[in-house]
Parts: structure tokens; sequence; C-alpha cells
């Protein structure tokens, strides 16, 4: 035999004979560790996804209900989690090259300032769960108020409709009391042109009418200082505001103003980088959530009619600068928003505190 090697006999005869003594090499039957991990890994993710499988199956048969929050649950996690890994390249790319918010992309900008409410709300619901056993009731209290306590990506398709339906309800119920109040500055406001240019604007929101663009424009001036700058704003006013902003208005006045302004700051310069890239970049439901939070109920109305809506919101945004624009604010609400409301409601739901009726 040869040495590291092995005999090999063949027997030609009954006695035997050595016809050839040749090396051969030791067959390895076992897999490297390496490649048993990975083997061991691939059938246990396949076994899971397997049972995954059947456990989803068997909830959808037998409890429809609970499977569509389940999902939706766990559907909402991943979204989150994504979220937080983008927002998180986001800032480390601030960081590094030092750029500011208001030198972000359209885009950039918008997923900071939603991660930031949502994620707002997911830490209050980590600290109210902080105290023994108190992470069973919170999970109750999410399953019974998801609209109060729980973000966007945990609401299901139908919540998700139903809840900024009631969100805009909410945020109308201030609209008739920012126009009583636009109503009774009105003779305040020293420049007669101003003045007539105010009444007649009140008079077409009070009427249903969409005012023009030029009829806004008109009225820039108004809001650089007395009687409608935000310093001269009172605490009831500011917290009119709030709601039409989906604020909580349950904060001192000085937090009050400082939010408000802070908030308008942001939208500002949320619209002139959207100027910069474009509505028509924009998907449908980009649109759609663009539209909403600058105070349209976007739900129901055709993408084609929020872009065109979209653009004049633009128009009259981008032509107020500094303290116009954190001022102006509340006019852009109560005027183009309020109009469609008021073409609609009761006269006897506009009732204000001070006193006066909408007609």
């Amino acid at each position: 035999m040869s040495p590291g090697g092995c005999s090999l006999f063949v027997l030609d005869s009954p006695g035997g004979a050595l016809v050839s003594d040749l090396p051969c090499r030791s067959s390895n039957l076992h897999l490297s560790p390496k490649a048993d991990v990975k083997s061991l890994l691939s059938y246990v993710v396949t076994k899971t996804k397997a049972i995954n499988g059947k456990y989803h199956r068997f909830l959808s048969r037998h409890f429809p209900r609970f499977y569509i929050l389940y999902t939706t649950f766990m559907k909402g996690l991943q979204m989150l989690w994504a979220d937080a890994k983008k927002a998180r390249r986001i800032k480390a790319n601030m960081w590094k090259h030092n750029i500011k918010f208001h030198q972000l992309s359209y885009r950039e900008m918008e997923h900071l300032r939603q991660f930031r409410r949502n994620i707002t709300k997911c830490v209050f619901l980590g600290i109210i769960s902080i105290p023994p056993f108190a992470n069973y009731l919170v999970f109750l209290l999410m399953y019974l108020f998801p609209r109060q306590l729980l973000i966007q990506h945990f609401w299901t398709p139908k919540q998700q409709i139903d809840f900024l339906d009631i969100y805009h309800a909410l945020r109308k119920q201030s609209h008739p009391e920012i126009l009583c109040y636009l109503e009774k500055i009105i003779p305040l406001i020293s420049d007669v042109g101003l003045r007539w240019h105010m009444t007649e604007l009140c008079t077409k929101v009070q009427r249903g009418t969409h005012p023009a663009i030029h009829d806004i424009l008109a009225l820039r001036e108004c809001f650089s200082n007395h009687p409608l700058g935000m310093d001269q704003l009172r605490a009831f006013q500011m917290k009119a505001l709030s709601r039409a902003m989906l604020l909580t208005p349950y904060l001192p006045s000085l937090l009050l103003r400082h939010r408000l302004k802070s908030h308008t700051t942001v939208i500002h310069q949320l619209d002139k980088a959207l100027v910069k890239l474009g509505i028509a970049q924009l998907t449908a439901q980009e649109v759609k959530s663009a539209c909403y939070l600058r105070g349209l109920n976007s739900t129901h109305i055709a993408e084609e009619r929020c872009r065109t809506w979209l653009g004049e919101w633009l128009q009259i945004s981008c032509s107020l600068k500094g303290r116009r624009y954190v001022n102006g604010w509340m006019f852009l609400r109560c005027t183009g928003n309020l109009a469609k409301h008021l073409s609609t409601c009761n006269p006897k739901d506009s009732k204000s505190r001070f006193g006066k009726k909408v007609h």
C-alpha cells in the first residue's frame, strides 16, 4: 500500500493476485461548518414561512375580524420600522453634509415632518406602558381608541377614510369662529382700501363663494402688524387656529404662539420645496396628503381637482414671505377652505364665541 493512499486488490484467480496498488483520496462525507449553518438556516426559514402561512389561513378562516387587525398591526410595524430607517439615513446625511431642514428635498422634508409626529405618539404609548401590567391596559385602549392613540400605519383602510373625515370635521368647527374674528377686526384696519377688501372677502366667504387668488393676495399687507399680527392674537384666537390646524389647543399662550409659528414655517418650507419639485412629480397619494395637510378634505375629491387646488395654494403661499406668511396662515385657512364649508353647513351651528352667527 502506498503511503497516504489505499490498496486496490483484484482477484483473478482463486488464490488472488495483486493487480495494482493505486493511491486514492479519502472521500469527505461531511459539509463544512458554514455550509451546515446555511443549510440549517434555510430549513428553519422555510419551515417558519410554511407554519406562518398555515397560521394566517387559520386566522382568516376562523377569526376574520381579528385577522384584519393582526395583519394591519404587523404591516404597521414594518412600515414604522422602514420609516425609522429612512429618517435615520436622512438625518445622517444632514449631519454629514451640514444640511438644514429647509434645504432638503420635498419628500425628505415631508418624511421627517410626518415621522416626528408619529414617533411622538409612539413614545407617549411607550411611557404609559412602563408601569407593571400597564401594557395590557394600553393594548385595550389602542383597540378601543385607535384614532386617538394609533398612527395611520395601524389604521385599516376603512378607518383611514373615516378618521380623516372626523379630523376634518373637527377643524371645520373652528372656521366660523375665525371668520367672525376677521369680521370683528375690520374697523381696526387703518387702510381704507384694505378695509374694503376685507369686507368684500368676508362677504364672499359667508355666501359660500370661493375667493379668487387676487382677492386673497390683495390683503397680504394686513398680516404684518396690528391687528392681525401673530403677536397681537389672544389666547382664544390662537386656540381656534390650533384646532383648525389639528394642533392641540390645551397649551399655555406662549407655547401656542410658538407652535403656530413653527408649524406654519414648516408648511411654508414644504411649499417652497414643492414648487421646486413640481406638482406633476407627485403621486396621487402624495397630492391628496399635501392637500389634506393644508386644510382640504381630499379623501373624497378627484385627483385632478386636488392638483388644481394645490397649485392655487402654492401660488398664494409663495407670494407671502416672512411674517406675512406666518400671520397670513389664518387667512388662508379661513378663506380657501371655509367658503366650501359654509355653503353646506347649518347656520345654527355657526355661533362663535363672539356671540355672532355666520349667515
